[in-house]
């Protein structure tokens, strides 16, 4: 069965709180901490953000079954990449690579940088955005503490989608 990419809407807001929690568990785990937004964000946020027109929003479906996410928020010259989810029994098969591609080919021409935060301790998401040709900029901590990878990938004729 082959994954469709569409648009994301608040009426998938319940849907995609499940892949995102399910894909952020593993993550948080990883990273030394439970406590994280993507896990604390509610269905009514959810829903909220994706009423927005502040956000570009896509799934990945697999039959009927929403497997995966990814949300762009544009703002002037940069976009952030965020809540970048996929169930984890889809992962390894091309869910996140449609999905990253999905998100950039939806950038606004205004953005001329886009850029995602990781978990530091997320060396295969790290490697995935890599070979996507996201660099990694700088190490930081969130708000509450938790060590974070920066990544960006500049905005130019041919650089993105790939």
């Amino acid at each position: 069965m082959t994954v469709h990419i569409g648009q994301l809407t608040a009426e998938h807001a319940g849907e995609a709180l499940t892949v995102q929690r399910a894909a952020y568990v593993a993550e948080a785990k990883l990273n030394g901490t439970l406590t994280i937004p993507p896990l604390e964000e509610t269905a009514d946020q959810l829903a909220a953000d994706l009423e927005s027109n502040a956000v570009l929003a896509f799934g990945a479906w697999l039959g009927p079954r929403l497997v995966g996410s990814v949300r762009g928020r544009p703002e002037g010259t940069r976009m952030e990449v965020s809540r970048f989810a996929v169930a984890p029994d889809m992962q390894g098969r091309g869910v996140g690579k449609a999905l990253l591609t999905a998100i950039e080919s939806a950038v606004p021409a205004s953005v001329e940088t886009i850029w995602l935060v990781t978990g530091a301790a997320s060396t295969a998401n790290i490697a995935m955005y890599g070979r996507a040709g996201y660099v990694h900029v700088k190490n930081a901590h969130d708000a509450l503490g938790v060590p974070v990878a920066i990544m960006e990938k500049p905005v130019s004729s041919g650089s993105l989608a790939t």
